[in-house]
């Protein structure tokens, strides 16, 4: 080796380092040539680090390296799982003392009471057949546990407040046009969105944990826990997209059940709140009507409760699947729209199952004015086969189970 010209020899350099020391020998293909990759010593050992915006030497149509996330990014304080659970569960509780105050303003104490306490009584036999299509689902516990608090307080919060607004903005402009126009267009609108976006909270962030970032190892805790008790691995991610093609094109079982559960159990919670009220209102309209009676002279019956009793009859008896069947159809068309391979039902699946659950939310709404022949024609013509197509649905989501070997997906 050749000394320089100042007469001392330079000390011999490392293979790794006389090789980035050298000019990038021309790329056979004719690409681009790209800058020289940093290097960052750590420990007298040289690492090479691409560029974010690079690409590999020598190969066409690679991807470009993501660019590594900020620091502001990465310290973001709700990026922290313990945090963010935190957050959203003091955000619900305030949102469950709202509307307990809410409900109390137009039900007085013991109306609220008798209606929270007749609301209760549908709430298992609901809660319970989910859980029975849960089992194809799989949904974890801490999601269904989100989506009934959900439902029954930050939704019927926003439903609440927002309903007051449209209809008092409806009649202002239209009169009496204007409620019957806010009860069947306006009231679908708000609730079904105000139910729908605890499906949207849970569903798009496994959608973009699954196609942008590796799945991640579990803590060291974890991992003593699960050798100790002899824990399986955790399976995947709930919603994984179905491959693109023509042999699973179509979404599977588990993640229409899954959106079919989530709406189902977030509509229970917005139920149960709802009913309170109703039930409430019922009550107290009764108890003072009694009151008056008795003022008058009249002797106090059962039948001075009747207004009670019908309401109870008409939610908790009859209908008490239908706010639970309106967002399992918003449910199914998002879980389409998230996981199938084909594009025209991912560009339709939500709109359609949204615009579903409003349409069938406006024609229960409408058949309460028809009457009691035309509530009861609507109810058997329209919701029955409703409710019929959904527990098909459930069996059929059941009987694949039953027929496939259980998988991660």
């Amino acid at each position: 080796m050749s000394s320089p010209p100042g007469g001392k020899a330079s000390p011999s350099l490392p293979v790794g380092a006389a090789a980035m020391a050298a000019d990038p020998p021309p790329s056979p293909t004719g690409a681009r040539s790209f800058p020289e990759p940093g290097a960052h010593r750590s420990g007298g050992l040289s690492r090479v680090r691409l560029s974010a915006a690079g690409r590999i030497p020598g190969q066409r149509g690679a991807r470009a390296v993501r660019a590594v996330p900020s620091l502001a990014r990465r310290l973001w304080p709700l990026r922290r799982p313990a945090v963010s659970s935190a957050v959203v569960a003091l955000a619900l509780a305030g949102s469950g003392v709202l509307i307990l105050h809410l409900v109390q303003r137009q039900t007085g104490t013991a109306g609220l009471l008798v209606g929270l306490g007749l609301a209760l009584l549908p709430l298992p036999f609901v809660l319970g057949s989910l859980a029975w299509l849960n089992q194809t689902a799989r949904v974890p516990i801490r999601h269904t546990l989100f989506c009934l608090a959900w439902g029954a307080c930050a939704a019927t919060t926003v439903a609440i407040l927002a309903n007051g607004w449209a209809s008092d903005f409806l009649i202002a402009h239209r009169g009496a046009r204007g409620e019957t126009w806010g009860s069947e267009f306006a009231t679908p609108l708000i609730e079904e969105v105000a139910k729908g976006s605890a499906l949207l909270m849970l569903l798009l962030p496994l959608r973009r944990r699954h196609h942008d970032e590796p799945a991640r190892p579990p803590g060291r805790l974890r991992r003593l826990l699960r050798r100790r008790r002899g824990a399986p691995e955790r399976p995947a991610a709930l919603f994984r997209p179905a491959p693109a093609g023509r042999q699973r094109a179509r979404s599977r079982p588990r993640t229409l059940a899954a959106g079919a559960v989530l709406g189902g159990v977030t509509a229970s919670g917005f139920a149960f709140t709802e009913n309170a009220l109703y039930l409430g209102r019922a009550f107290t309209a009764d108890r003072q009507a009694r009151l008056d009676a008795i003022g008058l002279g009249r002797t106090p019956s059962l039948r001075d409760f009747d207004g009670t009793v019908h309401t109870f009859v008409l939610r908790a008896l009859l209908s008490p699947f239908a706010h639970p069947l309106f967002t399992a159809l918003a449910g199914i068309g998002l879980a389409v729209t998230l996981t199938t391979g084909r594009r025209w039902a991912a560009r339709l699946g939500a709109p359609a199952g949204l615009l579903l659950a409003m349409g069938l939310h406006g024609v229960w709404n409408a058949a309460a004015g028809l009457g009691t022949d035309g509530f009861l024609l609507v109810y058997g013509l329209v919701m029955v086969p409703c409710f019929a197509a959904l527990v098909c649905f459930a069996v059929w989501a059941q009987t694949r189970r039953t027929r496939q070997p259980t998988g991660p997906g």
